[in-house]
């Protein structure tokens, strides 16, 4: 079954007048290829089909699937990348129509907004996508571990995954998930309230340590010692967006400064417990891990260290402390424009400046006759 998407002698119709539009470049005119010119769907050979399908929406794609078995073959074989998020409803009966037909997707982005998907169709997707390697199942309201069970088992390949807002898994199936997918490399878990445990964490820095991205946003079961256990697991971690947390202390942001020196983007927004100690650990980073790389940098923008932090609400900071962060990071702004510094309701920082603010005062200087 094809949900809102039914194939007729209409549809076909349209399919062709689209695909022919993309490959005639709209000129209303028939395709010639090797001398034969294509007026008729029938007409075009599989190497044009999957050209002109690459061009076209996922809609379009599916119903084209459709037309004949050369058609279906040529496709499923074909494409590797698919979106259903156009789906408003039905969305899990088509993935189980879809799921045996193209077994050779990569790709598959699956994020609504009203929940749709079962757990019977990620089982589906366990028993014939097994080279999916980009999964997007964000506000899944619907689905349970059943679903974290079978991706491990079906979809070991795994590198990005978004279960954002699936709050009904737990951190036993997460666990579990980690024990196969150990390939992940950007994972988000915002909102996972029972899945993003300190438990959990403790298996993603055992397993997954090729981890360079990790959205845990409002997981307020998260604490010192599962932050502390990424940043000894996962030493390439880059992204990682603890907004919300508020349990952590500065002990998660120490170790994160000493063990994860590729990190790039940090999210500390409303975690309050965190003081000037993790501020300096992180300005303190820089010389202690990396003298020489840091040396042979100078005088340019760091391609390595900080260049997105969010501390707002973060009311224990001082000024001091937070203009040594800046001072030691270059490419953290606070400045309008370019707020790489984030530091929303924190009052006691507005003296907190970057090179933005000295620049124009030098050139100023530059500029004015020096008095005698």
């Amino acid at each position: 079954m094809i949900a809102e998407a039914k194939v007729g002698s209409e549809d076909l119709n349209l399919c062709f007048e689209k695909l022919m539009m993309v490959a005639a470049g709209k000129s209303g005119e028939g395709v010639k290829m090797q001398g034969v010119v294509i007026t008729e769907w029938k007409d075009i050979p599989m190497e044009l089909l999957l050209r002109i399908v690459s061009l076209v929406d996922d809609r379009t794609t599916i119903v084209a699937s459709g037309v004949c078995g050369g058609w279906r073959d040529a496709i499923c074989l074909g494409l590797t990348q698919l979106c259903l998020s156009w789906c408003r409803k039905n969305m899990n009966n088509l993935v189980l129509s879809l799921a045996p037909k193209f077994t050779k997707l990569q790709t598959l982005i699956l994020r609504q907004e009203n929940p749709q998907l079962e757990d019977n169709a990620i089982e589906t997707i366990e028993n014939f996508c097994h080279d999916l390697q980009d999964l997007d199942l964000s506000k899944s309201f619907k689905l349970g571990d059943r679903s974290l069970y079978a991706l491990a088992h079906g979809c070991p390949n795994l590198t990005k995954l978004n279960i954002s807002g699936c709050t009904s898994f737990s951190d036993e199936a997460l666990e579990y998930l980690t024990n196969f997918c150990r390939k992940l490399k950007i994972l988000n878990l915002c909102g996972c309230v029972k899945a993003a445990t300190d438990r959990a964490l403790q298996a993603i820095g055992r397993n997954c340590n090729m981890l360079q991205s990790l959205n845990l946003g409002w997981c307020d079961n998260v604490g010192d010692l599962g932050v502390m256990s990424l940043a000894y697991g996962c030493p390439d971690l880059r992204c990682l967006d603890l907004c919300g947390c508020v349990r952590i202390t500065d002990d998660s942001v120490i170790a994160l400064a000493n063990e994860c020196l590729h990190l790039r983007s940090l999210g500390l927004y409303y975690c309050r417990n965190i003081t000037d100690r993790a501020m300096y650990s992180l300005a303190h980073s820089r010389v202690k891990n990396k003298p020489s790389m840091w040396q042979s940098m100078k005088g340019r923008y760091d391609e390595e260290g900080l260049r997105s932090l969010n501390i707002s609400q973060c009311t224990a900071l001082t000024p001091s402390a937070v203009q040594a962060l800046c001072d030691t990071f270059p490419a953290l702004h606070p400045c309008s424009g370019r707020h790489s510094l984030v530091m929303s309701g924190c009052v006691n920082l507005t003296s907190v400046h970057c090179a933005c603010a000295v620049q124009p005062h030098r050139t100023l200087n530059s500029i004015l006759p020096t008095a005698h």
